[in-house]
């Protein structure tokens, strides 16, 4: 069965740090760009941050440019969001995605309809 797990999130206070981890069970990441998505109550899931499946090329959300940075380890098939400098607008379910990308490519996107697998979501709450 393929799966993505996410895990990490939790309670931070504002100015504080999180590393978000998103592991695939069942298969393995290699030709597979990886997207960060986040969706808050009462909003619209969000791209936050996504992987090209070579790992030449990220890409990021304006409201979270120089605070997070996406990184990849095929060989551990896990890719990392870390969260610096987290505001209380950053509390959200964050959603790491899977998009086959067929080959290794430097695809890269934050539009949810790309991907073709998705973890369960991890809780991130940033507050006081």
């Amino acid at each position: 069965q393929l799966r993505l797990v996410e895990s990490g999130g939790g309670l931070v206070q504002p100015g504080g740090s999180l590393r978000l981890s998103c592991a695939a069970s069942g298969f393995t990441l290699d030709y597979y760009a990886i997207g960060w998505f986040r969706q808050a109550p009462g909003k619209e899931r969000e791209g936050v941050s996504c992987v090209s499946s070579s790992g030449g090329r990220t890409d990021y959300a304006d409201s979270v440019k120089g605070r997070f940075t996406i990184s990849r380890d095929n060989i551990k098939d896990t890719v990392y969001l870390q969260m610096n400098s987290l505001q209380a607008k950053d509390t959200a379910v964050y959603y790491c995605a899977a998009w086959n990308t067929g080959s290794t490519s430097s695809s890269c996107s934050m539009w949810p309809g790309h991907y073709d697998y998705w973890g369960q979501g991890t809780q991130v709450t940033v507050s006081s």
